[in-house]
Parts: C-alpha cells; structure tokens; sequence
C-alpha cells in the first residue's frame, strides 16, 4: 500500500513550465525528508494559553499522551520553563508504518514574566493531558487601587 500526500493547492494549479519543475522538486524534497521523520525523533512544541488576571498568571499547556512525570518545570530570573519528552509507543519492527501524523520528541517552552512573582508560590496541576501553572504575582506587582480624597 502506497499512501500520497495531496495538496488541494499544487493539484489545482496546471502541469507547466515552472509549476511543473516547482512541484517535482518539492516532491523529492518531501519524499527525502518524510523518509528522515520516521527514523528520527522530531521536534515539537505544545500549544499553550497564557492568561494574566488581577493576581496571577495562568498557563495551560496541552500534552496529549504525557504524564507528569514527563515534564519538567523550572523558574529561574522570573523566566519559566516548560520541558520534556514525548516517547513513540509502537515498535517499528513488528508492525508496518503506513502513516505517523503524531509528532514525538522533547520539547522546551520558556515564559519570561514582565511582573515580579512569587516563584515560591507556584502551583502545577497536572490531568487528562493538560498542565495548568498558576504563578502568584508578587504584591509589588499587584494592581493597587487608591482612594482619591475630597478637600
């Protein structure tokens, strides 16, 4: 079985002069290097939200088949980060690889903090995939609202 890749793009477009060079080459370049994929782990970076409240900062970081033990969190000079690895389950020998859309590999996030936090105060909480770090901003760095008198 055979898979190829199809793009709604270069398929729409006539076989002529340029264009048609243009895609052979592209052919063979993605023939070499989807080859290069599967034998070799690939890099990858999950997706995140960075929220800011009043109070703190939120990050939610998507890491489908991770547990907690996979990732590693440091804070250091008001910069945090996120790394670890997502190791590939199947073994290649047994089984014929038809198509592998999943990307594996380590990976590293880095958030620096534009407001002085309680590094301390750091909560992670880890569940179904998702990793949600709360930072506490420092109370230097928390809105204060001042009262404005009447003479």
């Amino acid at each position: 079985m055979t898979l190829v890749r199809w793009d709604p793009y270069w398929n729409r477009a006539p076989l002529s002069g340029l264009n048609a060079v243009q895609r052979q080459v592209n052919r063979i370049f993605d023939e070499f290097f989807n080859r290069e994929e599967s034998e070799a782990p690939a890099t990858w970076m999950p997706r995140v939200d960075f929220i800011e409240s009043g109070d703190k900062f939120e990050l939610t970081v998507e890491l489908p088949g991770l547990d907690k033990d996979d990732v590693k969190l440091e804070m250091q000079n008001d910069i945090l980060t996120i790394s670890g690895e997502k190791q590939q389950t199947t073994d290649k020998k047994e089984r014929n690889l038809y198509l592998c859309e999943r990307v594996y590999g380590s990976f590293r996030r880095s958030f620096q903090f534009t407001s002085q936090v309680e590094a301390v105060k750091i909560d992670a909480q880890f569940r179904n995939g998702l990793l949600v770090v709360t930072v506490p901003k420092a109370e230097v760095a928390k809105p204060k609202q001042i009262d404005i008198k009447v003479h």
